[in-house]
C-alpha cells in the first residue's frame, strides 16, 4: 500500500472508532476499578476487537460473494453507513447512544467484551470500514497492511483508555464534544469518498 492509503486507512479508521469519544465511556464503565484491573479490562476489549476486525478483513469479501454482494456495492452501502454515523456524531446522537450501552455492564461484571470491544470499538461501522479497506486492496498483502492498521489504531485506543481519568479532567464534556463534532465533519467527508469509489467503479462517476 502506498503511504497515502496508509494515512487515509489509519485516520478513517481513528474517526470512525473514535477513541477520544470512547475515553470518557471507558471511564465510566471502570469507575471505581484500580488502575491495574482498569489497564487489563482496556488490554481485553481491544485484543477482542482486533481479532473480529481481522477476521471480518480476512474474510469479509468472501462472506459477500457468497451471498452475491459486489464490492462496489458494499462499498456504496458502507459509505452511507458512516455518513450516517458521521451526522450521529455531528448532533450528539452517536455519544447518547453510545452512553446508553453503558447502562448493560451493570448487570455484566467485565465490560471489556460486550460493551467495550462489541458494539463500542468493532461495531457496525469499523467493520464495514476495514471491509472496504480490504476491497481497495487485494490479497493477502493488502489484508495484512489493513490488520496493521487496524493493530495501530487499537494501539491508539489503548493509550486513551489509559489516560481516560487525566483526559477527562482537562477536556472535560464541552471539549470531548467539540472534538466529536470536528471527527463527525471528517468522517463525512471520507463517507462520501467511498460512495464516489463505489459509484466509480460502476461507471457512473468519472
Amino acid at each position: 500500500m502506498e503511504t497515502t492509503a496508509l494515512i487515509t486507512a489509519f485516520v478513517t479508521l481513528f474517526v470512525i472508532i473514535d477513541p477520544i469519544g470512547l475515553t470518557p465511556l471507558f471511564a465510566a464503565l471502570t469507575q471505581g476499578a484500580p488502575t491495574s484491573e482498569r489497564r487489563a479490562i482496556g488490554l481485553r476489549a481491544c485484543c477482542v476487537a482486533l481479532v473480529l476486525l481481522a477476521l471480518f478483513t480476512v474474510f469479509g469479501e468472501a462472506v459477500m460473494g457468497f451471498v452475491g454482494i459486489s464490492m462496489p456495492a458494499f462499498r456504496i452501502a458502507g459509505g452511507v453507513l458512516l455518513f450516517l454515523t458521521a451526522l450521529e456524531m455531528l448532533f450528539e446522537r452517536r455519544t447518547k447512544r453510545r452512553e446508553g450501552q453503558t447502562e448493560a455492564p451493570q448487570t455484566v461484571p467485565d465490560p471489556s467484551v460486550f460493551p467495550l470491544a462489541t458494539p463500542l470499538i468493532a461495531g457496525p461501522g469499523a467493520i464495514a470500514t476495514v471491509i472496504l479497506l480490504a476491497g481497495q486492496q487485494p490479497g493477502w498483502i493488502g489484508a495484512a497492511w489493513v490488520v496493521g492498521v487496524t493493530t495501530a489504531v487499537l494501539l491508539v485506543v489503548y493509550g486513551f483508555f489509559l489516560t481516560a481519568g487525566l483526559l477527562e479532567r482537562i477536556l472535560g464534556r464541552t471539549g470531548i464534544n467539540v472534538v466529536t463534532r470536528v471527527l463527525g465533519m471528517l468522517l463525512a467527508a471520507l463517507a462520501v469518498q467511498f460512495v464516489l469509489d463505489g459509484l466509480k467503479d460502476f461507471g457512473f462517476a468519472g
